[in-house]
């Protein structure tokens, strides 16, 4: 968690004070997870940097309640200066008014312009799954890209289980060797606000982690799951740098992530005929229109398939 010093400069002590119990809330009460949290405390922090900047000295309880619409449009205005993108500034703002719901529940304070300024809608824009043979290559790649034997079987063993299972990166990074299951076929998994789900454990995914525990140098049943050269819980960024490594060795786009190989387990979920609610359980959506994303990308291929075979498309109307 960011320290609480980065906002001493621009506010007063009382309203240090609140963004404090703001934070305490979203971890306990919200059970968003750290990293979350971490991202609202980042948009509050450039806010509050705007804000004080614009009134000339630290911001105090009377600006959080006197803050008008021309105040929050001016912030609109001064992220768009900065080349920020139209969904990081909708963030901003959705940060803005969960901050100011909490003043208004826990210190009384209202403030109906954070809810009249929206920012413009970003564009829509569909998640860009894999194409099979590309997710195949990709896992088929992975061990090839490390010196260490164990390292490669790590890689492998954890994008099989990003595309086999559905999983978000940080949901397989915080897993630990005991939550593999040894009895059953079924994988437990923490998501977003700490909701639990079930997820099937395909046998060619309990390979993959079984061939890579066999080798890897450090063995406990209470250590993280997928971990670094030293032992320690694997960084994220280690992930995505081998990600990288295997889009250039295996020339894909730089759409390929490993939040894509979840878009592609889906993606071809759906493709092969699985029901849409079934779908949502899997991925841990809470809305179904979130999982409803993912017929359009079919709808897409599909139309693009018929426009290159079908005999008829290209006739002139």
């Amino acid at each position: 968690m960011q320290e609480f010093k980065n906002f001493q400069q621009t506010t007063t002590p009382k309203v240090l004070q609140m963004i404090e119990a703001w934070q305490s809330w979203l971890l306990s009460e919200r059970r968003l997870s750290s990293h979350t949290a971490e991202s609202y405390f980042l948009d509050l922090r450039e806010f509050m940097d705007f804000l004080s900047s614009d009134i000339g000295h630290a911001v105090d309880e009377k600006d959080l309640k006197n803050l008008s619409v021309t105040d929050l449009r001016s912030f609109l205005v001064d992220r768009s200066s900065h080349h920020i993108g139209r969904s990081s500034i909708a963030r901003n703002m959705s940060t803005v008014r969960n901050f100011y719901r909490f003043l208004l529940k826990a210190y009384h304070i209202e403030n109906t312009a954070v809810h009249v300024v929206r920012p413009a809608r970003p564009p829509k824009t569909l998640p860009k799954p894999l194409e099979q043979e590309d997710a195949l290559a990709l896992l088929s790649a992975a061990e090839k890209m490390q010196k260490e034997k164990w390292q490669g079987l790590r890689d492998v063993a954890l994008l099989t289980l990003l595309y086999g299972c559905g999983l978000r990166i940080s949901e397989a990074l915080s897993l630990n060797v005991k939550d593999i299951p040894q009895t059953n076929d079924v994988l437990v998994v923490t998501g977003k606000g700490n909701k639990q789900r079930m997820v099937p454990l395909l046998d060619i995914v309990k390979k993959t982690i079984h061939n890579y525990l066999k080798e890897r140098p450090f063995d406990t049943q209470d250590s993280p799951l997928f971990i670094g050269s030293r032992g320690e819980r694997l960084n994220p960024g280690v992930v995505q740098r081998q990600i990288r490594k295997l889009r250039a060795y295996l020339g894909l786009p730089d759409t390929v992530t490993p939040h894509a190989l979840r878009h592609s387990f889906a993606t071809h979920l759906l493709t092969a005929g699985s029901d849409l609610r079934s779908v949502q359980e899997l991925l841990g959506h809470a809305s179904l229109s979130a999982t409803q994303r993912y017929t359009e990308i079919d709808t897409v291929r599909l139309k693009s398939v018929y426009e290159h075979a079908h005999p008829r498309a290209h006739l002139k109307k």
